[in-house]
């Protein structure tokens, strides 16, 4: 028996909201529920023997918050700052507790609403992003919208060996 909505759709209908954003000219998506807000670009203060993705930490009412370049982080050049370019503060989680960080990206879009079955598995090459980084690939009208699989691609504990693996390499 499946369940119904107030809508007459079913449980299989069912999906999630996603906060898009746009990196050069690709559209990316992450679960709207782990996002707290989107600021716009302000002071960051550069913190030193970070790698490129570390863009610097800013101060948000009072709490020091890393900002991720999401280019960078995706193995591209840093990110240009424009007009449209946003902070999306967003909750992480590291030894069960949760961490705010913030992501550089060129702009934000909307929220959209994608049905689970408009989800389909990462490709299995040829992405432009790293495939464990990617948690699907939304249909929205006739493109791809490449989900974001935060627990990966923003995995702080890995971020975290990485800046250390390059403050030893500027050490040496």
């Amino acid at each position: 028996m499946r369940s119904s909505d107030s809508q007459g759709g079913t449980a299989a209908d069912a999906g999630a909201q996603y906060l898009t954003f746009a990196l050069g000219e690709e559209v990316f998506a992450m679960d709207i529920r782990t996002v707290r807000e989107i600021i716009q670009v302000g002071p960051m203060t550069t913190v030193p023997l970070m790698p490129a993705f570390v863009r610097g930490v800013i101060n948000l009412r009072g709490a020091v918050v890393p900002v991720i370049d999401l280019q960078a982080r995706f193995g591209r050049a840093v990110a240009r700052l424009t007009k449209k370019t946003c902070i999306v503060i967003f909750d992480a989680v590291r030894d069960n507790e949760r961490i705010e960080l913030g992501l550089l990206v060129d702009a934000v879009s909307e929220v959209i609403d994608i049905p689970d079955r408009q989800i389909e598995p990462p490709p299995a090459f040829g992405g432009p992003v790293r495939r464990d980084f990617i948690r699907g690939m939304g249909k929205v009208a006739e493109r791809f919208v490449i989900i974001l699989e935060p627990d990966k691609a923003l995995d702080v504990d890995e971020m975290a060996q990485l800046c250390e693996s390059s403050q030893q390499r500027l050490a040496a």
